[in-house]
């Protein structure tokens, strides 16, 4: 998303920090004993950070998609009851309020949504900036079709709920396939961690028989082949179970 809240937060960023410093360790320890590869390892930080924020971007797109079509729900029956579109999104925000978390980035735009109508800003213009800065098509279609419809004297509730249906559709569909791949994506998890598990094993419980990969030009090249390798199977394991919809 373009403007929506989504950058990590400093607690984020201290989070997925940690995190790399204890992955590099590991890897140092476990592969090549030195601290001159944690140390090598170390700029990689920065990529480890820029891939967890698109994580945190893609499931807080999520989540904002979720939440436009639970308020296009409540709008589409706030209309069906006689009020107002600016009512309606109104009446909307209330019932969100109810269910959503305080920092469900749905609620906030919708927040946001209504603090404009009430400093007359146009509906038209406060649905393309949100679909503007969110980036989602959906969103995107609903803004240009509300536009033209105000535009022309189209049917708007006819309209939200045409919205409303194909966004659920899509939603279902979302939904299904993620059901579907939990149990790959668990084990493409799993057998990611394995190698590093069976190498603490062996040194675990026969300290010196890896002795021989370590401290030598030899075993760091085997070594480092053995990690580029495991990279590269980790990388295409996550392109496999990754669908987009």
């Amino acid at each position: 998303m373009k403007d929506t809240g989504c950058r990590m937060t400093k607690a984020e960023l201290a989070k997925y920090g940690v995190l790399y410093l204890f992955l590099d360790l590991a890897v140092s320890a476990l592969f090549y004993r030195s601290w001159i590869a944690f140390l090598a390892f170390l700029p990689g930080m920065y990529w480890f950070l820029k891939e967890m924020g698109k994580r945190l971007e893609k499931k807080r797109r999520e989540r904002l998609e979720q939440g436009f079509l639970m308020g296009m729900r409540y709008v589409s029956t706030a209309l069906s009851a006689g009020y107002s579109i600016e009512n309606a999104f109104e009446q909307a925000l209330v019932e969100m309020k109810k269910v959503c978390r305080t920092d469900d980035p749905a609620l906030r735009e919708f927040g946001r949504i209504v603090g404009g109508l009430k400093i007359n800003q146009t509906m038209e213009a406060l649905l393309l900036d949100l679909a503007e800065r969110s980036d989602i098509e959906d969103i995107q279609i609903f803004a240009e079709v509300f536009e033209a419809a105000r535009r022309t004297g189209g049917d708007l509730i006819a309209i939200i709920r045409s919205t409303t249906m194909s966004i659920a559709r899509k939603e279902e569909t979302r939904q299904e396939i993620a059901v579907c791949l939990a149990s790959k994506k668990m084990e493409q998890s799993i057998m990611s961690v394995v190698p590093f598990l069976l190498i603490g094993y062996v040194q675990l419980v026969s300290p010196g028989f890896l002795d021989v990969m370590y401290g030598n030009p030899a075993g760091v090249l085997i070594m480092s082949a053995c990690l580029g390798t495991w990279g590269f199977a980790f990388w295409l394991g996550r392109k496999i179970v990754s669908i987009e919809i």
